[in-house]
């Protein structure tokens, strides 16, 4: 009998590959295998799809997901953002350290048609999915999850994300995803990469500034020196005052205790240094 080329029909893809699966020997890959399916039945179910409404094809490191347009895309992110996660903490809880998972996933959707031919399994054709796959390849997916301590990262189609993301449905955040063009063999395609964590630029401390700029300067500052700190004085001298260069004016002001080095500047009214009073008005030295 032969099978013929099914109509193509509109899915959302859901692509999930296991990070290092090659390097693990044969027993570990088996048991992350189980677990990834595991996982995926958990979201799944959070997200309501039946089994009548999906399609899982297995390949080895990874599954390939189809799921009728029926379902929201929202709930289903919603559930790739929340029980997709918790799933795999809880297993990586468990896990020896040579058996932890951690996961790719990319969320598109698009046209896809089945091709099957008799004796074989599988046959999904398709250009939508053939991109998707190219996305859950992409260098920017891989170090997006190689960068940080989550246990998966999560990507979405441009689709995905100007139809759904960017609107700000109940539990998704469109600062959170981040646009990145990415070129996996021929193709150049648009990747928004779920990324909790804010993007802060950091600002380096102000330094000393350069000779000749900037108001109100110390000799220091032309010099290329960090001001000179404050010198701490006890509470039990009184009242304190500690100016580093300038014009400095004091009105009927007293100051008590030893004086050093006092230059520059104004000082106006009655002044008190130590047990000398010196009434009358002080130009500047």
């Amino acid at each position: 009998m032969t099978l013929a080329l099914t109509e193509p029909v509109n899915r959302t893809i859901l692509l999930l590959d296991i990070e290092d699966f090659s390097r693990r020997g044969d027993v570990v890959q088996a048991c992350l295998r189980r677990e990834l399916h595991n996982v995926v039945e958990d979201t799944l179910a959070e997200a309501g799809v039946e089994r009548n409404m999906q399609y899982r094809e297995d390949r080895g490191d990874g599954l390939i997901v189809l799921v009728s347009a029926d379902i929201p895309k929202t709930v289903l992110l919603r559930a790739l953002l929340t029980t997709t996660p918790d799933a795999l903490c809880q297993y990586n809880r468990l896990a020896s350290s040579s058996a932890q998972m951690r996961l790719r996933m990319v969320l598109a959707a698009g046209e896809v048609a089945f091709d099957p031919k008799q004796g074989t399994v599988g046959g999904l054709v398709g250009h939508d999915l053939n991109q998707s796959c190219r996305l859950l390849d992409a260098d920017a997916l891989r170090e997006g999850l190689a960068q940080r301590d989550a246990d998966c990262v999560l990507g979405v189609s441009s689709p995905v994300y100007e139809g759904v993301v960017r609107h700000g449905h109940r539990g998704l955040r469109p600062e959170e995803f981040h646009h990145a063009a990415v070129s996996v063999k021929k193709d150049r395609l648009d990747l928004w990469l779920h990324d909790p964590l804010p993007h802060v630029t950091t600002v380096p401390a102000p330094g000393p500034a350069p000779a000749g700029r900037g108001g109100g300067g110390t000799h220091n500052d032309a010099a290329g020196q960090a001001p000179a700190a404050p010198v701490s004085v006890p509470a039990s001298t009184g009242a304190a005052f500690a100016f580093n260069g300038g014009t400095v004016s004091i009105g009927g002001s007293q100051v008590n205790g030893d004086q050093t080095g006092v230059s520059g500047g104004h000082v106006t009214g009655d002044v008190v240094m130590g047990s000398a009073r010196h009434e009358g008005r002080s130009e500047q030295a």
